[in-house]
Protein backbone atom coordinates (compact mmCIF):
# COMPACT_ATOMS: atom_id res chain seq x y z
CA UNK A 1 0.00 0.00 0.00
CA UNK A 2 2.57 2.69 0.84
CA UNK A 3 4.85 1.61 -2.19
CA UNK A 4 2.31 2.19 -4.35
CA UNK A 5 0.91 5.18 -2.62
CA UNK A 6 5.02 6.74 -2.83
CA UNK A 7 4.17 6.46 -6.42
CA UNK A 8 2.42 9.27 -6.99
CA UNK A 9 4.52 11.20 -3.77
CA UNK A 10 17.49 11.20 29.73
CA UNK A 11 18.71 14.71 29.28
CA UNK A 12 21.77 15.06 30.32
CA UNK A 13 22.39 16.33 33.45
CA UNK A 14 23.35 19.90 33.66
CA UNK A 15 25.70 20.58 36.29
CA UNK A 16 24.21 22.13 39.39
CA UNK A 17 24.59 25.65 40.21
CA UNK A 18 27.45 26.17 43.16
CA UNK A 19 25.07 26.60 45.89
CA UNK A 20 23.52 23.48 45.01
CA UNK A 21 26.18 21.39 45.29
CA UNK A 22 27.53 22.74 48.28
CA UNK A 23 23.86 21.66 49.44
CA UNK A 24 24.57 18.60 48.13
CA UNK A 25 28.50 18.34 49.82
CA UNK A 26 26.87 19.46 52.90
CA UNK A 27 24.55 15.97 53.76
CA UNK A 28 27.63 13.74 53.21
CA UNK A 29 29.82 13.14 55.97
CA UNK A 30 33.44 13.33 55.55
CA UNK A 31 36.19 9.94 55.80
CA UNK A 32 39.40 11.17 56.84
CA UNK A 33 41.02 7.45 56.24
CA UNK A 34 39.89 7.56 52.29
CA UNK A 35 40.17 11.49 52.39
CA UNK A 36 37.00 11.33 50.52
CA UNK A 37 33.14 12.31 50.87
CA UNK A 38 31.17 9.21 52.22
CA UNK A 39 27.54 9.51 51.77
CA UNK A 40 24.15 8.12 51.30
CA UNK A 41 21.35 9.48 48.75
CA UNK A 42 19.76 12.08 50.37
CA UNK A 43 19.31 14.50 47.39
CA UNK A 44 16.34 17.02 47.54
CA UNK A 45 16.72 18.45 43.60
CA UNK A 46 15.30 15.75 40.72
CA UNK A 47 18.05 14.93 38.74
CA UNK A 48 18.61 12.98 35.43
CA UNK A 49 21.49 10.79 34.21
CA UNK A 50 22.60 11.44 30.77
CA UNK A 51 20.79 8.08 29.43
CA UNK A 52 17.76 7.76 30.64
CA UNK A 53 15.08 10.50 31.93
CA UNK A 54 12.92 10.60 34.92
CA UNK A 55 10.30 11.46 33.07
CA UNK A 56 8.90 10.21 29.67
CA UNK A 57 7.32 11.68 27.40
CA UNK A 58 4.85 10.37 25.15
CA UNK A 59 3.35 11.83 22.04
CA UNK A 60 -0.69 11.72 21.50
CA UNK A 61 -1.94 11.39 17.79
CA UNK A 62 -4.71 10.34 15.52
CA UNK A 63 -7.25 11.52 13.37
CA UNK A 64 -9.69 14.63 14.24
CA UNK A 65 -12.42 13.80 16.61
CA UNK A 66 -11.41 10.57 18.00
CA UNK A 67 -11.51 11.77 21.38
CA UNK A 68 -7.63 12.71 21.51
CA UNK A 69 -7.86 16.22 23.05
CA UNK A 70 -10.47 14.74 25.26
CA UNK A 71 -7.96 12.19 26.99
CA UNK A 72 -5.45 14.67 27.37
CA UNK A 73 -7.32 16.95 29.14
CA UNK A 74 -8.21 14.27 30.98
CA UNK A 75 -5.37 13.15 32.04
CA UNK A 76 -3.41 16.20 32.31
CA UNK A 77 -3.67 18.08 35.44
CA UNK A 78 -2.89 21.21 33.55
CA UNK A 79 -3.61 20.41 30.18
CA UNK A 80 -5.06 23.52 27.85
CA UNK A 81 -5.76 22.03 25.06
CA UNK A 82 -9.21 22.64 23.32
CA UNK A 83 -11.20 19.67 23.15
CA UNK A 84 -14.34 20.51 21.03
CA UNK A 85 -15.81 18.91 17.79
CA UNK A 86 -13.84 20.35 15.02
CA UNK A 87 -10.83 19.09 13.20
CA UNK A 88 -8.33 21.55 13.53
CA UNK A 89 -9.11 22.81 17.36
CA UNK A 90 -5.48 21.93 18.43
CA UNK A 91 -3.01 24.20 16.36
CA UNK A 92 -0.07 23.84 18.29
CA UNK A 93 1.53 21.08 20.70
CA UNK A 94 -0.19 20.98 24.16
CA UNK A 95 2.26 19.68 26.88
CA UNK A 96 1.34 18.55 29.90
CA UNK A 97 3.03 16.34 32.93
CA UNK A 98 1.68 13.98 35.03
CA UNK A 99 2.57 11.64 38.19
CA UNK A 100 2.77 7.92 37.80
CA UNK A 101 0.10 6.58 39.78
CA UNK A 102 2.10 4.30 42.22
CA UNK A 103 -0.05 3.55 45.91
CA UNK A 104 3.46 1.91 47.36
CA UNK A 105 4.63 5.53 47.34
CA UNK A 106 2.29 6.16 50.11
CA UNK A 107 2.86 3.28 52.12
CA UNK A 108 6.72 3.70 52.03
CA UNK A 109 5.84 7.47 53.01
CA UNK A 110 4.05 6.43 56.33
CA UNK A 111 6.28 3.88 57.45
CA UNK A 112 9.79 5.68 57.10
CA UNK A 113 7.68 9.39 57.99
CA UNK A 114 9.36 11.06 54.69
CA UNK A 115 8.35 14.61 54.44
CA UNK A 116 7.22 14.50 50.97
CA UNK A 117 6.48 11.98 48.15
CA UNK A 118 8.19 12.73 44.45
CA UNK A 119 6.43 9.96 42.17
CA UNK A 120 7.69 9.02 39.04
CA UNK A 121 6.36 11.23 35.89
CA UNK A 122 5.16 11.37 32.41
CA UNK A 123 5.12 13.56 30.01
CA UNK A 124 1.94 13.94 27.25
CA UNK A 125 2.41 15.84 24.15
CA UNK A 126 -0.99 16.95 22.30
CA UNK A 127 -0.25 16.75 18.92
CA UNK A 128 -3.30 18.19 16.11
CA UNK A 129 -5.30 16.28 14.69
CA UNK A 130 -3.67 14.51 11.02
CA UNK A 131 -5.54 14.24 8.16
CA UNK A 132 -5.06 11.93 4.94
CA UNK A 133 -2.47 13.42 2.85
CA UNK A 134 -1.45 15.65 5.79
CA UNK A 135 2.39 15.00 4.37
CA UNK A 136 1.17 16.70 1.19
CA UNK A 137 0.33 19.68 2.93
CA UNK A 138 -3.49 18.87 4.05
CA UNK A 139 -5.47 20.07 6.90
CA UNK A 140 -2.55 21.47 8.67
CA UNK A 141 0.41 19.59 6.79
CA UNK A 142 3.22 17.89 8.14
CA UNK A 143 4.25 20.56 10.34
CA UNK A 144 3.83 19.46 13.70
CA UNK A 145 5.14 16.22 12.96
CA UNK A 146 8.66 17.43 13.94
CA UNK A 147 6.89 17.99 18.00
CA UNK A 148 6.41 14.11 18.28
CA UNK A 149 10.24 13.45 17.08
CA UNK A 150 11.58 13.65 20.40
CA UNK A 151 9.14 11.47 22.29
CA UNK A 152 9.44 8.17 23.48
CA UNK A 153 6.58 6.51 22.33
CA UNK A 154 3.75 7.52 20.73
CA UNK A 155 0.14 6.67 21.40
CA UNK A 156 -2.21 6.79 18.67
CA UNK A 157 -5.78 6.99 19.70
CA UNK A 158 -8.50 5.71 17.22
CA UNK A 159 -12.28 5.72 17.49
CA UNK A 160 -14.24 2.95 18.95
CA UNK A 161 -17.57 4.00 19.80
CA UNK A 162 -20.12 5.05 17.65
CA UNK A 163 -21.98 8.94 18.06
CA UNK A 164 -24.04 10.73 15.46
CA UNK A 165 -22.91 14.39 17.37
CA UNK A 166 -19.51 14.19 16.98
CA UNK A 167 -18.48 14.10 13.24
CA UNK A 168 -15.97 11.55 11.90
CA UNK A 169 -13.42 13.19 9.60
CA UNK A 170 -13.94 10.17 7.25
CA UNK A 171 -17.60 10.40 7.75
CA UNK A 172 -17.63 6.41 9.08
CA UNK A 173 -16.23 4.62 11.86
CA UNK A 174 -13.57 2.18 11.03
CA UNK A 175 -10.52 1.63 12.93
CA UNK A 176 -8.24 -0.05 9.82
CA UNK A 177 -9.21 2.74 7.62
CA UNK A 178 -8.08 5.33 10.56
CA UNK A 179 -5.00 3.14 11.77
CA UNK A 180 -4.07 2.86 7.45
CA UNK A 181 -4.15 6.16 7.51
CA UNK A 182 -2.11 7.69 10.55
CA UNK A 183 0.56 5.04 9.65
CA UNK A 184 1.18 5.58 6.07
CA UNK A 185 1.39 9.44 7.07
CA UNK A 186 3.95 8.74 9.33
CA UNK A 187 5.31 6.33 7.05
CA UNK A 188 5.64 8.99 4.21
CA UNK A 189 7.26 11.43 6.53
CA UNK A 190 9.97 8.88 7.08
CA UNK A 191 10.37 8.36 3.75
CA UNK A 192 10.93 11.91 2.94
CA UNK A 193 13.32 12.29 5.89
CA UNK A 194 15.71 9.21 4.51
CA UNK A 195 15.86 10.57 1.08
CA UNK A 196 17.46 13.37 1.94
CA UNK A 197 19.77 11.62 4.14
CA UNK A 198 20.44 9.09 1.73
CA UNK A 199 21.49 11.92 -0.91
CA UNK A 200 23.66 13.66 1.48
CA UNK A 201 25.69 10.59 2.15
CA UNK A 202 25.93 9.53 -1.62
CA UNK A 203 27.31 12.88 -2.41
CA UNK A 204 29.70 13.47 0.73
CA UNK A 205 32.87 11.98 1.65
CA UNK A 206 33.57 10.57 5.11
CA UNK A 207 36.58 12.43 7.48
CA UNK A 208 38.18 9.33 8.14
CA UNK A 209 37.86 5.48 8.71
CA UNK A 210 36.16 5.67 11.59
CA UNK A 211 33.22 8.12 9.79
CA UNK A 212 33.56 5.44 6.83
CA UNK A 213 32.20 2.55 9.10
CA UNK A 214 29.45 4.68 10.72
CA UNK A 215 28.57 5.95 7.46
CA UNK A 216 28.05 2.82 5.77
CA UNK A 217 26.57 1.34 8.87
CA UNK A 218 24.18 4.48 8.44
CA UNK A 219 23.47 3.70 4.85
CA UNK A 220 22.80 -0.04 4.75
CA UNK A 221 20.23 0.79 8.05
CA UNK A 222 18.67 3.28 6.15
CA UNK A 223 18.32 1.78 2.80
CA UNK A 224 16.51 -1.73 4.21
CA UNK A 225 14.72 0.51 6.24
CA UNK A 226 12.96 2.62 3.38
CA UNK A 227 12.57 -0.96 1.58
CA UNK A 228 10.65 -1.61 4.34
CA UNK A 229 8.68 1.52 4.37
CA UNK A 230 8.00 0.76 0.70
CA UNK A 231 6.32 -2.23 1.62
CA UNK A 232 3.83 -0.01 4.69
CA UNK A 233 5.60 -1.56 7.49
CA UNK A 234 7.14 0.25 10.16
CA UNK A 235 10.82 0.73 11.05
CA UNK A 236 10.94 -0.63 14.47
CA UNK A 237 9.99 -4.20 12.48
CA UNK A 238 13.92 -4.02 10.55
CA UNK A 239 16.72 -5.70 12.71
CA UNK A 240 19.44 -3.66 13.07
CA UNK A 241 22.22 -4.22 14.91
CA UNK A 242 24.08 -1.88 17.45
CA UNK A 243 26.09 0.14 15.43
CA UNK A 244 23.32 0.67 12.61
CA UNK A 245 20.89 1.35 15.52
CA UNK A 246 23.09 3.90 17.14
CA UNK A 247 24.29 5.15 13.03
CA UNK A 248 20.50 6.52 12.62
CA UNK A 249 19.47 7.50 16.06
CA UNK A 250 19.88 10.81 15.10
CA UNK A 251 17.18 10.63 12.70
CA UNK A 252 14.21 10.27 15.11
CA UNK A 253 12.35 8.37 12.82
CA UNK A 254 9.06 8.66 13.66
CA UNK A 255 7.91 4.73 13.00
CA UNK A 256 10.92 3.75 14.87
CA UNK A 257 9.34 4.72 17.95
CA UNK A 258 7.35 2.34 20.02
CA UNK A 259 3.39 2.58 19.35
CA UNK A 260 0.32 1.59 21.57
CA UNK A 261 -2.61 2.19 20.21
CA UNK A 262 -5.83 3.71 22.31
CA UNK A 263 -8.91 1.76 21.84
CA UNK A 264 -11.35 4.98 23.01
CA UNK A 265 -14.91 3.26 24.02
CA UNK A 266 -18.15 4.62 25.28
CA UNK A 267 -18.38 4.00 28.64
CA UNK A 268 -20.87 0.98 28.33
CA UNK A 269 -17.97 -1.04 26.61
CA UNK A 270 -15.63 -0.47 29.31
CA UNK A 271 -16.05 -3.27 31.25
CA UNK A 272 -15.91 -5.76 28.59
CA UNK A 273 -14.44 -4.02 25.52
CA UNK A 274 -13.31 -7.46 23.77
CA UNK A 275 -17.48 -7.44 22.91
CA UNK A 276 -16.99 -4.47 20.70
CA UNK A 277 -16.17 -5.04 17.03
CA UNK A 278 -13.67 -1.85 16.78
CA UNK A 279 -11.41 -2.96 19.69
CA UNK A 280 -11.23 -6.34 18.16
CA UNK A 281 -9.72 -4.66 15.12
CA UNK A 282 -6.78 -2.61 16.82
CA UNK A 283 -6.03 -5.66 19.13
CA UNK A 284 -5.73 -7.41 16.01
CA UNK A 285 -3.59 -4.95 14.20
CA UNK A 286 -1.45 -3.91 17.05
CA UNK A 287 -0.01 -7.74 17.38
CA UNK A 288 0.51 -7.07 13.59
CA UNK A 289 2.59 -3.94 13.70
CA UNK A 290 4.32 -5.50 16.97
CA UNK A 291 2.95 -2.51 18.96
CA UNK A 292 0.96 -2.53 22.35
CA UNK A 293 -2.50 -1.82 22.77
CA UNK A 294 -4.93 -0.37 25.59
CA UNK A 295 -8.63 0.17 26.24
CA UNK A 296 -9.81 3.61 27.91
CA UNK A 297 -12.29 5.85 27.70
CA UNK A 298 -11.81 9.27 27.17
CA UNK A 299 -15.29 10.31 28.23
CA UNK A 300 -14.82 8.37 31.52
CA UNK A 301 -11.59 9.86 32.17
CA UNK A 302 -13.31 13.75 31.67
CA UNK A 303 -16.40 12.52 33.86
CA UNK A 304 -13.44 11.41 36.89
CA UNK A 305 -11.57 14.56 36.67
CA UNK A 306 -14.85 16.41 38.24
CA UNK A 307 -15.32 13.81 41.01
CA UNK A 308 -13.69 14.40 44.28
CA UNK A 309 -11.15 11.95 45.03
CA UNK A 310 -12.73 9.36 47.28
CA UNK A 311 -15.59 9.18 44.78
CA UNK A 312 -13.37 7.86 41.98
CA UNK A 313 -13.03 4.64 42.51
CA UNK A 314 -16.83 4.08 43.55
CA UNK A 315 -17.49 5.35 40.44
CA UNK A 316 -15.00 2.74 38.64
CA UNK A 317 -16.28 -0.04 40.21
CA UNK A 318 -19.96 1.38 39.15
CA UNK A 319 -18.54 0.66 35.60
CA UNK A 320 -17.14 -2.70 36.32
CA UNK A 321 -13.71 -1.30 36.51
CA UNK A 322 -10.92 -0.87 38.62
CA UNK A 323 -8.05 1.11 37.20
CA UNK A 324 -8.35 4.56 35.44
CA UNK A 325 -7.65 4.77 32.31
CA UNK A 326 -4.20 6.92 32.78
CA UNK A 327 -3.11 3.97 34.98
CA UNK A 328 -4.07 1.33 32.09
CA UNK A 329 -2.16 3.80 29.55
CA UNK A 330 0.95 4.34 31.69
CA UNK A 331 1.47 1.02 32.54
CA UNK A 332 1.33 -0.37 28.88
CA UNK A 333 3.88 2.66 27.91
CA UNK A 334 6.20 1.29 30.66
CA UNK A 335 5.72 -2.31 29.25
CA UNK A 336 6.35 -1.61 25.99
CA UNK A 337 9.42 0.39 27.04
CA UNK A 338 10.35 -2.14 28.77
CA UNK A 339 10.58 0.40 32.56
CA UNK A 340 10.75 -0.49 36.14
CA UNK A 341 10.29 1.44 38.92
CA UNK A 342 12.74 1.64 42.23
CA UNK A 343 12.37 3.38 45.20
CA UNK A 344 14.34 5.22 47.73
CA UNK A 345 12.56 6.23 50.83
CA UNK A 346 13.80 8.04 54.43
CA UNK A 347 12.54 11.31 56.37
CA UNK A 348 13.23 13.42 53.48
CA UNK A 349 11.29 12.07 51.38
CA UNK A 350 10.11 9.43 49.42
CA UNK A 351 10.79 8.96 45.88
CA UNK A 352 10.23 6.96 42.74
CA UNK A 353 12.39 6.17 40.19
CA UNK A 354 12.35 4.60 36.76
CA UNK A 355 14.66 2.56 34.48
CA UNK A 356 14.93 0.55 32.17
CA UNK A 357 14.33 -3.54 33.21
CA UNK A 358 18.10 -4.97 33.81
CA UNK A 359 19.90 -2.31 34.86
CA UNK A 360 22.55 -3.08 37.35
CA UNK A 361 22.51 -1.17 41.03
CA UNK A 362 25.22 1.57 39.41
CA UNK A 363 23.64 2.26 36.66
CA UNK A 364 19.58 2.60 38.40
CA UNK A 365 21.90 5.21 40.82
CA UNK A 366 23.25 7.07 37.71
CA UNK A 367 19.59 8.17 36.69
CA UNK A 368 19.95 9.95 40.48
CA UNK A 369 23.48 11.67 39.63
CA UNK A 370 26.23 10.07 37.52
CA UNK A 371 28.62 10.42 40.14
CA UNK A 372 26.54 7.85 42.24
CA UNK A 373 27.47 5.57 39.85
CA UNK A 374 31.27 6.70 39.49
CA UNK A 375 31.77 6.18 43.15
CA UNK A 376 29.71 3.45 43.44
CA UNK A 377 30.06 0.96 46.46
CA UNK A 378 27.54 -0.85 47.02
CA UNK A 379 23.54 -0.99 47.74
CA UNK A 380 21.82 -1.67 50.63
CA UNK A 381 17.94 -3.08 49.24
CA UNK A 382 14.90 -4.38 50.46
CA UNK A 383 12.20 -5.84 48.31
CA UNK A 384 9.28 -3.78 48.47
CA UNK A 385 7.19 -6.21 50.07
CA UNK A 386 9.84 -7.58 52.27
CA UNK A 387 9.95 -3.58 53.14
CA UNK A 388 6.69 -3.51 54.30
CA UNK A 389 6.33 -6.71 56.51
CA UNK A 390 9.09 -6.01 58.40
CA UNK A 391 7.32 -2.29 59.12
CA UNK A 392 11.54 -0.47 58.96
CA UNK A 393 14.54 -0.61 57.59
CA UNK A 394 16.02 -1.07 60.86
CA UNK A 395 13.59 -4.39 61.19
CA UNK A 396 14.18 -5.38 57.78
CA UNK A 397 17.80 -5.84 58.86
CA UNK A 398 17.10 -7.50 61.90
CA UNK A 399 15.59 -9.87 59.59
CA UNK A 400 18.05 -10.42 57.61
CA UNK A 401 15.95 -9.24 54.87
CA UNK A 402 18.18 -5.86 53.72
CA UNK A 403 20.51 -7.34 51.61
CA UNK A 404 24.34 -5.41 50.43
CA UNK A 405 24.37 -5.75 46.58
CA UNK A 406 27.47 -4.99 44.56
CA UNK A 407 27.80 -3.69 41.08
CA UNK A 408 26.68 -6.50 39.08
CA UNK A 409 23.29 -6.81 41.25
CA UNK A 410 20.35 -6.60 38.63
CA UNK A 411 17.92 -4.19 39.84
CA UNK A 412 14.33 -5.75 40.32
CA UNK A 413 11.20 -3.91 40.20
CA UNK A 414 9.88 -2.57 43.55
CA UNK A 415 13.54 -2.64 45.11
CA UNK A 416 13.87 -0.01 48.12
CA UNK A 417 17.38 1.23 47.91
CA UNK A 418 20.16 2.99 49.74
CA UNK A 419 22.75 3.77 47.52
CA UNK A 420 26.22 3.74 49.49
CA UNK A 421 29.34 6.20 47.15
CA UNK A 422 32.35 7.64 47.63
CA UNK A 423 32.36 11.15 46.04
Amino acid sequence: MARAACSSVVTALSLLPSKSHHLLRNQFSFSGKSNKFVGVLTLERRCFSSTVSMSLKAGIVGLPNVGKSTLFNAVVENGKAQAANFPFCTIEPNVGIVAVPDSRLQVLSKLTNSQKVVPASIEFVDIAGLVKGASQGEGLGNKFLSHIREVDSILQVVRCFEDNDIVHVNGKVDPTSDIDVINLELIFCDLDQIGKRLDRLNKGKPKDSQSKVKEEAEKSALQRIQEALLDGKPARSVALNDLEKDAVKHLCLLTMKPMIYVANVAETDLADPDKNSFVQQVKALSSDLQSGHVVVSAQVESELTELPLDERTEYLNSLGVSESGLGNLIRATYSLLGLQTYFTSGEKETRAWTIHAGMTAPQAASVIHSDFEKGFIRAETVAYEDFVSAGSLAAARDKGLLRSEGKEYIVKEGDVMLFRFNV
